[in-house]
C-alpha cells in the first residue's frame, strides 16, 4: 500500500537584490510531496516561537520539512550518512520545545 502525502506549491520570487535593486526573473515553481502537514507545522512553531520571530520559524519549517523529506526519501544516499543519527537527536530535541 502507498503512502499518502501531502501535496504543495511553493512559489520563490526574487525580489531584490543585496544592493537594492529590483530583478527581473521568472518565479521558481515547485510541486512537491511531504509526509507531514507542513502548514500544521508552520503554526506549531510560530506559537512556540523559537527564535523569538515568527518569521524566521516560518522560514524554519519549510527549509527543514523539504529538507527532511528529501533526506528521508534518499537515506542511503552517502551524502546523509554522518547526518542521518544526528539529525534525529535534532528532531527530538525541536519536538520536546
Amino acid at each position: 500500500m502507498e503512502k499518502r502525502s501531502h501535496k504543495y506549491r511553493l512559489q520563490l520570487d526574487y525580489l531584490t537584490a543585496n544592493n537594492g535593486e529590483k530583478q527581473q526573473t521568472d518565479p521558481v515553481q515547485i510541486e512537491f510531496e511531504n509526509h507531514d502537514n507542513i502548514l500544521a507545522i508552520i503554526e506549531i512553531l510560530k506559537e512556540k516561537d523559537p527564535f523569538e520571530n515568527k518569521d524566521q520559524a516560518v522560514e524554519f519549517a519549510i527549509g527543514l520539512k523539504m529538507f527532511s523529506e528529501i533526506m528521508i526519501k534518499n537515506r542511503n544516499n552517502p551524502l546523509f550518512e554522518e547526518l542521518m543519527p544526528t539529525f534525529g537527536v535534532f528532531m527530538k530535541k525541536l519536538k520536546s520545545l
